[in-house]
């Protein structure tokens, strides 16, 4: 397989894992995505990746229940860590080697997060699974993924979810929505879109880092974004 790009960051949300059930994780859902990234590393892209918590705990939704919110944030960042440990497990399954780097120290659980670390981990053929979001309270793992994917100088961020790109309005609750085939950072900000946070979109756009929203439960897709075919929306 030709690909477009040769280093990734590939943001995948918590709820995804969860398939069909809402919470928790789904096994068939995680050794499907496993299946995919297996796939691309083979090909010879280097793959860092960062997954949220939602399926497990929000900070945000524990606050709002009456949570302090710097707690209910490193709750959070717990959950995103669990699931990056089911990755890793699942992808090691398939055969191919990843290693867990944490934001917070965590060792043995994962390895302390460095930069350096995580790129060495590429070049060797491992997928760097990068847990924690930036080890600080208040900011999300949108914002985390752009925070690593521009440190690990990534030439793009594929942000897997269930919609296959970035509409007008929400498609599932709106039938007149239509859909993007590229749009600006500027733009996703004074429509205000629901793609990513502010922060993480101004980190992206500073930084020159694109991101494809794309939908990743439909197996095969993850190869044919690499390959440049126009799937998802492009945000520059």
């Amino acid at each position: 397989m030709r690909t477009k790009y040769n280093r990734i960051l590939l943001k995948l949300s918590g709820e995804s894992l969860a398939g069909g059930k809402g919470h928790g994780i789904d096994t068939e859902r995680l050794n499907a995505y496993a299946q995919q990234i297996s796939e691309i590393v083979a090909s010879g892209v280097q793959v860092a990746i960062v997954i949220g918590g939602g399926n497990i705990f929000r900070g945000l939704q524990g606050a709002s229940k009456g949570f302090d919110r710097v707690k209910g944030d490193q709750m959070g960042m717990l959950a995103t860590v669990i699931n990056s440990l089911a990755l890793s497990s699942a992808l090691g399954a398939v055969g191919q080697p990843a290693k867990v780097y944490t934001a917070i120290n965590m060792f043995p659980i994962g390895e302390h997060y460095s930069k350096w670390r995580a790129i060495e981990s590429m070049e060797r053929g491992e997928v760097a699974i990068i847990s924690g979001g930036t080890g600080n309270p208040f900011f999300t793992t949108d914002t985390g993924s752009a925070l690593r994917g521009i440190e690990v100088e990534a030439d793009v961020m594929l942000k897997g979810t269930r919609v296959d790109g970035i509409y007008t309005a929400d498609p599932e609750k709106d039938p007149t929505a239509t859909k993007f085939s590229e749009i600006t950072y500027d733009e996703v900000y004074t429509r205000g879109l629901k793609v990513m946070d502010l922060t993480a979109t101004a980190l992206c756009k500073e930084n020159g880092l694109p991101i494809i929203v794309f939908d990743m439960d439909t197996p095969g897709n993850l190869a044919r974004v690499l390959s440049g075919e126009p799937i998802g929306t492009l945000v520059y």
